[in-house]
């Protein structure tokens, strides 16, 4: 069996939060149990997080999404990568 960790930090690469998954799930699936209740002005993440859901609740909160596309993705989203 394996396990994984999604971790959110801050701009200095501080913990935050972080929550322990089974292997075999989703990266995204980590994504909104670790910003429930926090406030942010942007998210980096990688490509595992490029979901609709969690790009609609960051534009609902007024956040950037700094998260590179999918390769699978019909239309492609633009990502800030000097940000």
């Amino acid at each position: 069996m394996t396990t994984k960790i999604v971790a959110l930090v801050d701009g200095l690469g501080n913990l935050v939060r972080f929550h322990l998954f089974p292997g075999q799930r989703h990266d995204s699936v980590g994504a909104q149990p670790l910003l429930d209740g926090i406030e942010i002005g942007a998210l980096i993440a990688d490509k595992g997080f490029d979901t609709d859901a969690l790009r609609q609740d960051l534009d609902a909160r007024g956040a950037t999404a700094v998260i590179p596309p999918k390769a699978n993705r019909a239309k492609p989203r633009a990502c800030d990568f000097a940000m």
